[in-house]
């Protein structure tokens, strides 16, 4: 797409803080290429987690079995100096299984809360929908203001606090669908799929290793990033310009998802419910860190296209008519962007 004036960010004399710009920039171009090699064929998925890192957001992650879900999100935790948490989604698991649970000190004459998994920094939800719904609102107040309550106290969550939770679409059997109210909290819903034919033969080979290094153990020292930076790298992202016409095309793309009749009778009729201002907040952040990604100080239209399907197909609901027909927030979302035009 041909750059214009609006897109450009004004001149400026270079100082300290593009230079350490230029360093976070570097440091998380170098975990994207460690992740990147660990996990081989899903660029998309590895460039999504680094998004929402960046973004300070939550991602739901669909995908076949097999796809190396579990294992971007293991690989991305050992690489930053944050501790992880890995949580099987059960129909018998219970809220207290993630928040933690107050526990009687005879000794003391008092209860003290021992805290759940949900306190750690990097937590990953595995198969998310196979609880109930009273295990998954447990996410929504941490998920949505960063905090537990347990009983009469409230208690912080960590600063750095991302929450990856997967799902399987192939089996339904046993699984709970997640409320509108949770998926809105995620920032992101990313579909991932199988690997092509040369990433498929990297695959085996980097599993051949593996397998030679459980028989021959190396201790090789994995650089972990700190916390700081990545603290850093948010608040350089939002240092980033957005021209008045870029963000009018964002609005107009999450207001089309409310009115898509002024564009399209028929695709206003596909549409139950459009996306919320919060839709509208991770749209920008997204789009803010996709730019960033690419060396960009400046977010044009292309950035608000490339991430708007992951951010926006999950706030998206088809009507009833629109479901029987095959249609579904992805569907919809791609029509939205080839109507709403661009600046």
């Amino acid at each position: 797409m041909e750059q214009t004036a609006i897109d450009r960010q004004p001149e400026r004399a270079p100082d300290a803080r593009d230079a350490e710009s230029t360093r976070l920039h570097q440091a998380f171009l170098q975990l994207r290429d460690a992740l990147s090699a660990e996990i081989v064929g899903q660029s998309a998925l590895v460039e999504r987690l680094l998004i929402a890192l960046l973004a300070d957001g939550h991602l739901l992650v669909e995908g076949a079995p097999g796809l190396a879900k579990t294992s971007a999100i293991r690989a991305l935790a050992a690489r930053l100096e944050a501790d992880f948490a890995r949580v099987q989604f059960t129909p018998d698991l219970l809220p207290s299984d993630l928040t933690g649970t107050e526990v009687w000190r005879p000794q003391d004459g008092r209860f003290e809360f021992q805290p759940g998994p949900i306190f750690h920094p990097i937590l990953l939800a595995d198969e998310i929908n196979r609880a109930p719904a009273k295990v998954q609102s447990a996410l929504l107040e941490a998920m949505g203001e960063r905090q537990v309550t347990v009983g009469r106290a409230t208690y912080p969550l960590p600063p750095l606090f991302l929450v990856m939770a997967t799902q399987n679409p192939i089996e339904q059997e046993g699984t709970f669908p997640l409320p509108e109210a949770q998926l809105d909290r995620f920032l992101m819903h990313v579909r991932i799929g199988y690997p092509e034919a040369a990433a498929e033969a990297e695959i085996l080979r980097l599993a051949r290793e593996r397998a030679r290094d459980v028989l021959r153990p190396t201790h090789a020292a994995v650089q972990r990033m700190p916390q700081a930076d990545v603290f850093a790298a948010r608040a350089a992202v939002l240092q980033l310009h957005v021209a008045p016409a870029v963000e009018r095309y964002l609005i107009e793309v999450v207001l089309a998802s409310r009115n898509a009749g002024r564009y399209d009778a028929g695709l206003g009729q596909r549409i139950a419910w459009g996306a919320s201002p919060r839709g509208s907040i991770a749209l920008e952040r997204c789009a803010r860190a996709h730019a960033w990604l690419a060396g960009r100080d400046y977010v044009t239209p292309d950035d608000v296209r490339a991430i708007a399907p992951d951010v926006l197909r999950h706030r998206i609901l088809p009507s009833y008519e629109a479901t029987a027909e095959g249609w579904d927030g992805e569907r919809l979302v791609a029509e939205l962007l080839a109507k709403v035009p661009l600046p």
